[in-house]
């Protein structure tokens, strides 16, 4: 009767074993097959912006690194932290992923924890692209240079407004600090995403706009451009002024990326930024960012993390400061 115990219970052992050895290769072998399934590329921002050009850019590309389809989709809202919201609530499996902006997903958990989601929810996959904020007016606004600009500003506190994408992004991080360092009050006024806050600024609905510099170089020739972003003056701008150079200790940009929710498998997250950084090491493609005002980045997960993390360091005290 022991005999037989032992046995029954030496069985069940080699069972269980067996079954938790199946379960370890079935993963294993799902992560290796990764992707066997369409995947979903979420955009936090309404069809027109910026990280939608870049995800269209990268549709077809995407497609044939990871050999299945690839649909876009778009989740706007709150500057971004809706579609960051819904995305860190999804399955850690690679198959839904984000475009993600910083400062922006730093800058909102920081300022609001009823935001949704954590910094560290999100797993950055690359940043493949960098861009400058610059300020600008309508030519037909008389304003000539941010001397003017300060003056008038000055001359009716909080009644200048100024139009930007999301509350707690890097455009409204930029007017915080302008405001500090020029001692001057502006209106700011968010858009759900740069397609719209261009086209409401257009229209006449702000005085000025704190914009990307693809959306200034697209329009420049309707703009005075009185600053922008940036450690020395860029190609496509040679006449602006940085701020830098303007005596404003500022540098606003948006770096571009994609991400997954945190916990997604190493193997997953490796092939994903393999295939992002593929496209981003692509020559045509940075001749092309670079033609329409963008600054291309290679970025991998690792070295994304590590710059988050910088970031973080720098903007909370600088968002202490200015709340």
């Amino acid at each position: 009767m022991v005999k037989r115990k032992g046995i029954l219970w030496l069985s069940l052992f080699l069972l269980a074993a067996s079954v938790l050895a199946g379960c370890k290769a079935s993963s294993s072998t799902g992560d290796a097959d990764f992707p066997n399934r369409q995947l979903t590329y979420m955009i936090p921002f309404e069809a027109g912006g910026q990280s939608d050009i870049e995800a269209r850019r990268q549709h077809k590309h995407l497609e044939k690194e990871l050999g299945q389809p690839v649909v876009i989709t778009y989740k706007p809202g709150g500057g971004g932290s809706v579609g960051w919201t819904e995305m860190v609530n999804k399955k850690p499996d690679g198959y839904y992923m984000a475009g993600i902006n910083i400062p922006h997903i730093i800058l909102q958990p920081m300022s609001n924890e009823d935001t949704g989601y954590k910094t560290d929810q999100i797993q950055p996959v690359a940043l493949f692209q960098s861009t400058p904020i610059g300020l600008a007016v309508k030519k037909e606004s008389g304003i000539r240079s941010m001397k003017d600009f300060v003056q008038k500003s000055k001359e009716d506190p909080g009644k200048v407004t100024v139009a930007g994408s999301g509350t707690f992004s890097g455009h409204h991080l930029a007017l915080q600090q302008l405001e500090q360092q020029a001692e001057m009050k502006l209106k700011y006024v968010p858009f759900t995403g740069a397609a719209t806050q261009v086209q409401a600024f257009l229209g006449g609905n702000t005085d000025a706009i704190l914009a990307n510099s693809s959306d200034l170089l697209k329009y420049k020739d309707r703009l005075n451009i009185l600053a922008i972003g940036g450690e020395k003056k860029l190609g496509f701008f040679p006449d602006t002024p940085t701020f830098k150079e303007l005596g404003y200790a500022m540098n606003p940009t948006i770096d571009r990326g994609v991400g997954v929710p945190k916990g997604t498998p190493e193997a997953v997250v490796e092939r994903l930024e393999q295939a992002f950084l593929q496209i981003a090491k692509d020559q045509k493609i940075q001749q092309q960012m670079k033609k329409e005002g963008f600054l291309p980045l290679e970025m991998g997960a690792k070295e994304s993390e590590q710059y988050i993390e910088q970031r973080k360091k720098e903007l909370e005290p600088v968002l202490q400061e200015l709340k």
